[in-house]
């Protein structure tokens, strides 16, 4: 995908500085969104006077050359430099960077301190972009970079209904018989807990849910690292992955956040589910939730400030008596998080809807999740997917919001 950087050669010109240096792998979002490549090892970006450059090693050369939308792909052997120590390594960094005609870059604040010193050893004026520019260019998503997360969102949805398919099949340990993987019943109490949920002859587990979800998402293109599957005290701990067997009139929360493996763009969304009835509380917290993500929502247009998003959130609760990180910075139950982020090449990056959460402007992409915890009641979170738009919001979130399966 080529990228408009022209707001960031704005900011070179305007920083009084020639160049933006990266050095860093794929992991690293900036460096894909201006290099246009993806490589597991470290490489060097240079945009500079409109023009991007690349300095790869002989073994992603002609990879680079396919792929990258750099104006130029050049390898080591380019400087004499294949397999040379650290010090050669840093001498062919200044001539790549001295050749553009190049005299002072600015380097991302994550950017290597022996890339940096070594530069200014050898001439070149380094500074740190305190302002991350690049990530701030990144929060407004072009047409094209929605579309991508669109698609990661239809499959997200995808592997949240398997998810919820799977639980909903799932026979509760202490209430009749089982249907076991051979398709015969047996005796539901047999082994198990009560209340256990039981699937196919046995204990269904945040760890099979994840497997379902995991390979679902793979049918999809997509692929993540992790998910969160917890249940009852564990869902009261916002990150908490999950573990082991999932009981029946308890909440479950399930968050998703795959990777679209082709256009490395996110998607993002959690539901809270309770095969059976749950206890009057959680049942309680989540229309209150409910009504505080509605009221988020409704305060999502150009203009709002993420820290006024998240503020109508906290009203919700803090007008039904719930503790919020607003109210009581010290509270380990109530909200404890905030209301949301913006999400693309990243599963977190800005903007932020939180205190102190700066203007929206259309093309950001932000999650809206508020959420109640407490170990001795669980937890509860909703959370969809939206996109401001020039007069308010696209929700990208087809999925419906419902507590209790039968």
């Amino acid at each position: 995908m080529q990228r408009d950087l022209s707001a960031l050669d704005d900011h070179l010109e305007d920083a009084g500085v020639d160049g933006y240096l990266l050095d860093a792998s794929q992991d690293d979002s900036d460096q894909l969104y201006i290099s246009g490549f993806t490589g597991p090892d470290p490489f060097l970006t240079l945009r500079a006077n409109g023009r991007t450059h690349l300095l790869v090693s002989g073994l992603e050369y002609g990879r680079a050359t396919e792929e990258a939308t750099a104006d130029t792909v050049e390898r080591h052997a380019d400087y004499d430099f294949e397999y040379g120590g650290r010090e050669e390594k840093l001498d062919m960094y200044a001539e790549f960077v001295a050749d553009k005609d190049v005299d002072s870059v600015i380097v991302p604040p994550r950017g290597p301190v022996e890339t940096a010193d070594g530069l200014r050893d050898r001439g070149i004026d380094v500074e740190v972009d305190r302002n991350d520019v690049v990530t701030d260019i990144r929060a407004v998503k072009t047409e094209a970079e929605i579309d991508h997360i669109r698609e990661a969102q239809h499959a997200n949805e995808a592997a949240m209904r398997a998810a919820e398919d799977l639980i909903a099949a799932a026979d509760v340990a202490g209430e009749g018989d089982v249907v076991g993987e051979d398709g015969v019943a047996g005796d539901a109490d047999a082994d198990y807990d009560p209340g256990t949920l039981v699937y196919e002859g046995a204990p269904l587990t945040s760890e099979r849910v994840k497997e379902e979800i995991e390979v679902t998402l793979l049918r999809h293109g997509c692929a993540l690292d992790e998910t969160i599957v917890a249940c009852g005290a564990a869902a009261a701990d916002p990150h908490d992955r999950g573990s082991g067997p999932l009981q029946a009139n308890e909440s479950i929360i399930i968050d998703i956040f795959p990777r679209d493996k082709a256009s490395k763009y996110n998607a993002d969304m959690t539901r809270t589910f309770s095969k059976g009835e749950p206890s009057e509380t959680v049942r309680e917290w989540f229309d209150l939730t409910e009504e505080a993500l509605e009221a988020a929502l409704d305060a999502v247009e150009p203009g709002a400030t993420g820290e006024a998003v998240h503020a109508a959130a906290c009203e919700v609760y803090e007008d039904a008596g719930e503790p919020t990180f607003r109210t009581d910075p010290e509270t380990e139950t109530g909200f404890i998080h905030s209301t949301g982020h913006g999400i693309g090449l990243d599963v977190h990056e800005l903007p932020r809807l939180a205190t102190g959460g700066g203007e929206l402007e259309p093309g950001h992409v932000i999650t809206v999740e508020p959420g109640l915890y407490d170990p001795d009641v669980g937890g509860v979170r909703i959370e969809d997917l939206v996109v401001v738009t020039e007069d308010g919001y696209e929700n990208l979130t087809d999925y419906p919001v419902e507590l209790v399966l039968d």
